[in-house]
């Protein structure tokens, strides 16, 4: 018990150090700023508002002459000499006007929406569109809005790990009561007890997902705090620069991560066929979350609402439940299944591709007869976001053949095969993400790229002692036990063990990954990154 808390300790202790690590050297930099004049990665002199409080943040850009509310095309003129038509409105985080520049482009390049003299989304018939064009509306609505994530997940694992608790205890009743020892599919060869728990050791190694699930949330509040004083001085960066932060869905991560650990404790108390679902519920959540993340990221303003993504998941895990009860060879169940995964693929890939502005209504089989007509028949037309088109096409190939694989098999394990489909995505979804960012002239900083580094590399052992499969619920109890194995780690913790080690710890790095993705983006103005 004192190794397993140690190892995770330890991450708690590497986390100090390279806090006071980092805060030596952003006040070292501090230094270095206040004796020189700090430039942008475009080559613009940045005036810092500490610096000089009299004067706007945008002095130094040559911009042009702008006032409050109102619009301007008097020739910003940028290094290629061509005009670039801005715009700017009062900011709600104080009575700072702010400028958002529509990245260097015409004004001809925009529908004829009269949205585009609102504070909505800007939509543009060209691929080059920033993360100012989507970072329009109130930082405070957005907070609030992705502020629900956190609360939502919240409530959703009161209720849903209550009566899992009790179900479990009542499971580990009857095996006490009874001495039943098929009930629950153990690795017998190494199951040492403590209490009424017949495998405390299955139980105790999911510690790792609540002490890193929580540590990720301490990490979050304390980037949260720091981003909050960095508004409260009126900081240019955290104004005008980088990516967007809103912290709700990285709460709502860490909050997932936590269940996780306890959901996963509570099925090792018995693992058996139905106990199951509950190990999976909150992996499907993460998969989501993370997805929806990394969508964020340079869609703020667009993003799906904590309502309408909840209720997606709970889709799937309603999915989960039916695919436990009726998927063992109901060749029905998959028929139905496949079909709508592939419809939801699809609605889901017109969504992405359009940014939100396909309609899901009466007149959807209208509008894609016209799109046909006009794009494949009329005139053959390539793709207007050739990116975003192959990312889209990859994706509905694998979900495709997954649900090929999924209505052929027919799997026994529904909800793993449901777990590789969420993962799966999310993994393309992240290699897209990785590789539009690379095309785009942006880098990945140090940090970023070790956690990447490690992370696949902890995933990979992760994955092999996962696979050792030690029992199964898929053969009978007699035919399960021919798979246990004994402890392979202090006589205590067996290969099972080693993955909850490795996966929490995995899972862990992955979502410092997406936490520090984008840091090479804080000192870079949003109308110069590009959204993908």
């Amino acid at each position: 018990m004192l190794f397993c808390l140690g190892i995770f300790l330890s991450f708690y202790l590497l986390t100090v150090l390279l806090a006071c690590w980092e805060n030596w050297r952003q006040r070292k930099k501090t230094l270095l700023v206040a004796m020189d004049r700090p430039c942008s990665e475009s080559g613009h002199p940045r005036v810092l508002a500490e610096a000089f409080p009299g004067s706007s943040p945008y002095e130094g850009y040559s911009y042009g002459s702008f006032d409050n509310g109102s619009s301007s095309a008097d020739g910003a003129v940028d290094s290629t000499g061509s005009v670039d038509v801005s715009y700017s409105y009062s900011d709600p985080v104080g009575s700072r006007p702010r400028l958002d520049s529509l990245s260097s482009v015409e004004e001809d390049d925009y529908d004829t929406l009269t949205d585009i003299e609102s504070d909505k989304n800007v939509i543009r018939t060209k691929q080059y569109l920033c993360v100012a064009d989507l970072a329009r509306k109130d930082k405070r609505v957005l907070r609030k809005k992705y502020q629900i994530y956190f609360w939502n997940i919240a409530t959703i694992a009161v209720f849903y790990a209550l009566p899992v608790v009790q179900l479990v205890i009542t499971y580990q009743t009857v095996v006490n009561v009874t001495g039943n020892q098929d009930i629950c599919y153990y690795n017998f060869l190494c199951a040492h007890p403590l209490g009424n728990l017949s495998a405390f050791n299955n139980i105790l190694s999911n510690l790792g997902y609540i002490l890193l699930g929580l540590l990720f949330l301490l990490i979050i509040l304390q980037r949260e705090i720091n981003y909050n004083r960095a508004l409260m001085r009126n900081d240019l960066y955290a104004l005008e620069c980088g990516i967007p932060k809103h912290f709700g869905l990285f709460y709502a991560m860490g909050t997932a991560l936590m269940m996780e650990g306890l959901l996963s404790a509570c099925y090792h108390v018995c693992p058996n066929y139905t106990n199951f679902q509950f190990d999976t519920s909150f992996m499907y959540m993460i998969a989501g979350l993370c997805m929806l993340k990394l969508y964020q990221k340079r869609h703020p303003d667009i993003n799906a609402s904590a309502y309408s993504a909840y209720a997606c998941l709970a889709v799937v895990i309603f999915f989960s439940v039916l695919g436990v009860v009726f998927g063992k060879g109901n060749m029905a169940f998959w028929i139905v299944f496949s079909v709508i995964h592939i419809i939801a693929t699809l609605l889901l890939s017109t969504q992405l591709y359009y940014m939100g502005r396909w309609k899901l209504d009466s007149g959807i089989f209208r509008r894609i007869l016209h799109v046909v007509y006009t794009d494949c028949i009329r005139q053959c037309s390539g793709p207007l976001y050739v990116d975003r088109m192959v990312l889209l096409v990859m994706g509905n190939i694998i979900n495709w053949s997954l649900a090929a694989y999924g209505l052929i098999m027919r799997p026994n394990d529904f909800a793993s095969y449901l777990l590789a489909i969420g993962i799966c995505n999310l993994l393309l979804y992240f290699a897209f993400y990785i590789i539009m960012k690379l095309r785009s002239g942006e880098r990945i900083k140090l940090i970023p790229l070790l956690c990447i580094i490690c992370t696949s590399v902890v995933w990979g052992f992760a994955l092999f002692f996962f696979f050792q499969g030690l029992s199964t619920w898929q053969k009978t109890p007699a035919e399960s036990r021919e798979h246990n194995r004994d402890c392979i780690l202090l006589n205590f913790f067996d290969d099972h063990d080693i993955w909850h080690f490795l996966s929490s710890i995995a899972m862990f790095g992955s979502f410092l990954v997406l936490l520090t993705l984008d840091d090479d983006l804080d000192t870079v103005q949003r109308d110069k990154i590009y959204v993908f």
